[in-house]
């Protein structure tokens, strides 16, 4: 063997030691890049040369530089950064709505009790103009408290639009980022050298991107990889990209949908999986719906009730009471394609506000149909249950009415594939309003006035009469008549027929039957009668203001009383907040349990590289002795030849 090998096996020894110098220099410039992979310079011996004294070595070779890079461990940090990102923007919503419903004074429950507290001086004192004023002064800070709560759903609404925009050029733009490296990637793919940096910054946009949308990737054999989202749909394929854009929703054009460009496919939410785009749809399509039911529930409940009691009393001129409050309009929304025709044809209004539920409803043909009986279905969105409809849209139920509402089909109905979502109560709030504005429309006083008869045997007087429907006229000239002294009675029309009956005991003196309430004192005997007659002493008459006080104390609201149901929906959003709290902090957790996994495999340790670079150039030092070596072997030698 010559100086020649020597010198040769210093170079290649020089030259794999600075390889390893700046692969590990290249490290510890970028050990605090997030998604930077670490680095190795890959060495392998050089094939030995055969002589007669047997094979000699020929050095070392660097063959390539690898980077540490684990596709699981970077698979579930992505996936589970998606779902981080997911609750997180839910959670953030889900504050904001936490507002609409306040506790304490600032509440609409408060103000509802105000309300209604505020009869209380209108039955002690129905002449008092002061105290009609203070009524209509309540009156209008429900109308605006409700109609503010809307307002602000409706922001929120608009904000949520606002943010999906946002997030969808983001994704727009990452997924060209990934289709240019995934095009640089295959350009350099052939030599046959893997582009290591190159593929950390594909990972760290694929990572990143996930932060907006869960995706799946599927490698390809010319280097690049294919980012799928949405169950399936393909948003990069090798050095092409496609585009998200913002649609309006098919029902609502208020609320927005995410659709690819150019195909029109809509992402549903479901099939996103995870990311913030599927988290503000979420709280769009289920958290914000249910809410804006909830508000238009209460809405819808108070302003019946109220006004159903109004319209049974006598203002001061002796007018039937006006309605005190109105509501925003019940709206049927025809699906996007549905031809005129079937949208004419289509009407719903609201028939009995007790009955009505905090709900969207779909209306379709009904796929099992077997007749006309139940041609169309109305499927309640919150929880599924179906309710049939005939041709001419009356549900076949026993009160003929679907939760309050009376859905109508004229015409020839409509055809299979076109949908109506019915809205009840989502708006309710939104148009509520006070409609009186004059003190005097009040309606204090009870339409019937009750009187104790003449000849009378027994103590009892008249303590107060309220009337619960407007269905009083028949009752004027009828009478409460007890049959015996143990305190039965019986209400009889003007031609002595009994309209109904019961018994009157000191501990429970209410009379009530067929939409009266008449309050006794005294103890009745047997023939004692009360009769019934219109009210022409209104002026002074409180009567129906105690029916108007006695709605605090009813089950106005699905069964329970308004504050009971104010109290039911502040559980509902809390519940909803806090359970999204928790899912941030457990899916956070694990998205930084991931995130730490991958850094712990592939992420640099400076310590470790600076042993390493200590290491390397003790080996470049030793292999610059192998040159210098080699070099006075070689000048030793031409100094023997010459002499």
């Amino acid at each position: 063997m010559g100086t020649g090998a020597l010198m040769n096996l210093g170079i290649r020894a020089m030259f794999a030691a600075q390889a390893s110098l700046e692969t590990t220099g290249h490290n510890i410039s970028n050990a605090n890049v997030d998604g930077y992979s670490r680095q190795t310079a890959v060495l392998t011996t050089s094939q030995g040369q055969f002589t007669g004294a047997g094979f000699f070595g020929k050095g070392v070779e660097v063959t390539t530089v690898t980077r540490d890079y684990d596709e699981f461990l970077t698979r579930e940090a992505a996936t589970t950064k998606a779902m981080a990102a997911f609750d997180s923007a839910r959670e953030a919503q889900l504050r904001r709505l936490e507002t609409v419903f306040p506790t304490g004074e600032a509440g609409i429950g408060f103000a509802v009790n105000r309300f209604l507290n505020s009869m209380s001086d209108l039955a002690s004192k129905p002449q008092d103009s002061s105290s009609r004023q203070v009524v209509l002064s309540e009156a209008r800070n429900v109308a605006g408290r409700f109609a503010a709560a809307s307002a602000q759903l409706d922001s929120f609404q608009q904000g949520i639009g606002s943010d999906l925009g946002v997030a969808v050029t983001a994704v727009n733009g990452l997924a060209k980022q990934i289709a240019d490296v995934n095009d640089q990637i295959a350009r350099v793919q052939g030599q046959g050298q893997p582009p290591n940096d190159l593929l950390d910054q594909r990972d760290r946009l694929i990572s990143e991107i996930s932060q907006y949308v869960q995706v799946t990737t599927q490698p390809v054999a010319d280097g690049t990889v294919s980012v799928f989202i949405g169950g399936g749909q393909p948003l990069v394929l090798g050095s092409r990209h496609e585009q998200l854009e913002l649609v309006p929703d098919r029902f609502d054009g208020a609320q927005s949908r995410v659709s690819m460009k150019g195909t029109g496919a809509i992402l549903h939410t479901e099939a996103l999986g995870g990311g913030s785009i599927a988290g503000l749809l979420t709280v769009q399509d289920t958290d914000l719906r249910d809410a804006r039911n909830l508000l238009g529930q209460l809405a819808a409940s108070v302003a019946g009730a109220v006004n159903d009691q109004q319209s049974y009393g006598l203002d001061l001129q002796g007018n039937a009471g006006a309605p005190v409050f109105a509501v925003g309009a019940a709206r049927v929304l025809p699906e996007k394609g549905n031809s005129a025709a079937s949208n004419a044809n289509v009407t719903m209004t609201v028939a009995d506000w007790r009955q009505l539920q905090a709900s969207d409803y779909r209306l379709e043909v009904n796929p099992n149909t077997t007749g006309a009986s139940d041609a169309y279905r109305v499927v309640r969105l919150t929880d599924g249950e179906v309710f049939t409809l005939s041709d001419s849209g009356v549900a076949n139920t026993s009160d003929g009415l679907v939760d309050g509402m009376q859905v109508g089909i004229a015409g020839g109905g409509f055809g299979a594939g076109e949908a109506f979502v019915l809205q009840p109560v989502a708006r309710a709030g939104s148009g509520m309003s006070a409609q009186i504005t004059d003190p005097r429309q009040i309606a204090a006083a009870s339409a019937l006035v009750a009187t104790g008869a003449g000849g009378n045997s027994g103590s009892a007087v008249v303590g107060s009469l309220q009337v619960l429907t407007t269905a009083s006229a028949p009752l004027q000239g009828a009478s409460v008549v007890f049959t015996d002294n143990l305190g039965n009675w019986e209400l009889r029309d003007s031609g002595a027929n009994v309209l109904g009956s019961g018994q009157w005991t000191a501990g429970n003196p209410v009379i009530e039957s067929n939409g009266i309430r008449l309050t006794l004192s005294g103890t009745p005997k047997q023939n004692d009668s009360f009769g019934l007659a219109a009210n022409t002493a209104f002026a002074g008459d409180n009567g129906n203001a105690l029916g108007l006080l006695a709605l605090r104390d009813q089950r106005l609201v699905d069964g329970v009383t308004f504050t009971d149901a104010y109290a039911a929906a502040l559980a509902d959003v809390g519940v909803r907040v806090r359970s999204a709290d928790a899912a941030v902090q457990t899916s956070g957790q694990l998205a930084a349990s991931a995130e730490e996994a991958v850094k712990s495999r592939t992420g640099v340790n400076v310590d470790e590289e600076a042993a390493k670079l200590m290491r390397f150039q003790q080996s470049y030092q030793a292999a610059a002795k192998i040159l210098q070596v080699a070099q006075s072997v070689f000048e030793t030698l031409l100094e023997t030849a010459r002499t």
